[in-house]
């Protein structure tokens, strides 16, 4: 942790006549200004390189999706508009065991990974065929590789013995899964101190400046000095953004949840709706609500997303509620994650999505190939800030 220069010093980089000289050395080759879940995988695979990584994470008082989420590894629905975004999310979904097994080794408690498949459930006869009809388009888009299943009630029950009668079908991907969020959050944070990051909490960046390599300022005046900068700030991406002549067009959704009392086991495998977590309790989401930034729970929508589960899961009629929450998803203007190197100021990144868990495997295996640019770097252009831009 250092001071700040005094501002106004002459002797910036060459050709930047705006930037300040700083007489320190760098704190680290990457500053990763937000602490969840993605940027916590984030650093621990470019720490796993070898790379010097100051996190910057923020207060209690932030919105955090990474501590409100559902806990879902899920391909399905993914991609249905953009084929790569499918492709991207079954990589991760692939590797996501052995990413939980390297990065839990020796750890307790589990992280309560659960990867055998996950159901999307159907009440509807018309919206499940116009769903597989849905799938099958992205199967031919993939060349085949979308390995889903369709099941009938009656295959339903042999899986599933607690489904009720209005359960007309459901769809099947053998990727999916759930893990405990909190855990994970928990296990990133504590392996990324481990492998020596400096992580810092409480700590809100006002601003970021160019100063041969990038400036972080925290709202008390604190700077940290790196060759590089990674915004994962989530929403507070959309007011540091612009500074690093990134767009950042994104928007909070809202989602609210439930969850039971412990159970005994109910259900085999999650959907994309309901799961049992790993301590017994069942978990019943989520709600997709423009409303800005409200995280506030509603009973209107809350009772909406119970009578749902107890139509899918009929003994959960008898269970008792024990808590509901609401967390702020990040959204894209296409819902798609948003990867993009800062034209205007080399060496900045904007890493963005709201899909954090599932794709944690590839945030923390494969994006730091992007971010160091090697020849076997994955290309993830088509989900650039260019796809927004007005022509």
């Amino acid at each position: 942790m250092r001071v700040a220069a005094e501002k106004g010093v002459a002797g910036g980089p060459e050709g930047c006549d705006t930037c300040q000289a700083n007489p320190f050395p760098m704190d680290a080759d990457y500053t990763i200004i937000g602490g969840g879940v993605v940027g916590l995988s984030v650093a621990w695979g470019l720490l796993k390189r070898g790379k010097r990584v100051t996190v910057l994470d923020g207060g209690d008082g932030d919105f955090r999706a990474s501590r409100g989420n559902f806990g879902l590894i899920w391909v399905q629905s993914k991609g249905l508009r953009q084929p790569a975004y499918s492709r991207w999310t079954q990589k991760s979904a692939n590797a996501w065991s052995g990413f939980a097994d390297e990065l839990s080794a020796g750890s307790s408690p589990s992280l309560g990974l659960q990867q055998n498949g996950g159901y999307d459930f159907f009440l509807d006869e018309q919206e499940l065929a116009a769903q597989i009809e849905s799938y099958d388009r992205l199967k031919s888009a993939l060349g085949g590789d979308y390995p889903y299943e369709v099941l009938d009630p009656k295959d339903l029950l042999r899986e599933e013995p607690g489904i009720g009668p209005k359960v007309v079908g459901a769809l099947f991907h053998p990727a999916d899964g759930h893990v405990n969020p909190l855990r994970l959050l928990h296990l990133l944070a504590g392996e990324v101190r481990r492998l020596g990051a400096n992580v810092l909490n409480g700590v809100r960046v006002s601003e970021i400046t160019v100063n041969d390599g990038f400036l972080a300022t925290t709202e008390t005046g604190t700077t940290f000095h790196s060759q590089r900068v990674i915004l994962t700030a989530g929403l507070g991406a959309a007011t540091l953004g612009p500074k690093l002549g990134f767009l950042a067009p994104i928007r909070p959704q809202r989602g609210q949840l439930l969850i039971t009392e412990r159970l005994p086991k109910l259900m085999n495998r999650p959907s994309g709706i309901i799961r049992q977590v790993d301590e017994g309790g069942v978990q019943i989401g989520a709600s997709n609500e423009e409303v800005g930034l409200n995280d506030a729970t509603t009973l209107k929508v809350t009772a909406k997303l119970a009578q749902q589960a107890v139509a899918i899961y009929p003994a959960l009629a008898q269970a008792k509620l024990v808590r509901s929450w609401a967390a702020l998803r990040i959204m894209s203007p296409d819902g798609l994650p948003i990867y993009q190197h800062s034209v205007q100021h080399p060496g900045a990144y904007l890493v963005t999505c709201h899909s954090g868990i599932t794709l944690a495997a590839a945030h923390a295996l494969f994006l730091p190939e992007w971010l160091e640019n090697p020849d076997n770097a994955p290309d993830l252009e088509v989900f650039s800030e260019r796809r927004f831009a007005v022509s």
